[in-house]
């Protein structure tokens, strides 16, 4: 029914009565419609991820170099100081080792007076065998 049908006024007959009004695309159309998933660049890039750990490699291996330059001193220093006191320690060793030999030998000669032939302090073995010196060795220092 009708607007004068129903109320006897004026109005629209029918909806034909009406504009036509179309909708459709603005004048130049729509703007193009981005469907593709693109992700925002958030971050470093790769590239610069890299070229970091290549520096931190470097300094890593320049650190160790630095390391082993340091103990390599320090290890030859030790074996300068070791061998700066082998002779002293070498001549208190033979001090020592003499004066047990004195005192061996007078026990020696106390225990064998009776014995007809016997030396006092003499190898009874028929050996030439002498203990391993310290400086034919420097690294076993």
């Amino acid at each position: 029914m009708t607007e004068h049908t129903v109320r006897g006024m004026k109005g629209m007959k029918s909806v034909m009565d009406l504009p036509v009004m179309q909708d459709g695309p603005p004048p130049g159309g729509y703007p193009s419609v981005r469907y593709a998933r693109r992700i925002p660049s958030t971050g470093p890039t790769g590239l610069a991820f890299f070229g970091a750990y290549l520096g931190a490699m470097a300094y890593g291996f320049y650190q160790i170099g630095q390391g082993n330059h340091r103990r390599r001193g320090e290890k030859e220093e030790k074996l300068t100081a070791r061998a700066v006191l082998v002779p002293f320690l070498q001549a208190e060793e033979d001090r020592r080792y003499h004066r047990a030999w004195k005192e061996r030998t007078a026990v020696e000669d106390k225990i064998m007076e009776g014995v007809a032939g016997w030396k006092s302090g003499e190898n009874v073995y028929s050996s030439t065998w002498l203990p391993p010196h310290n400086t034919l060795r420097p690294r076993i220092i």
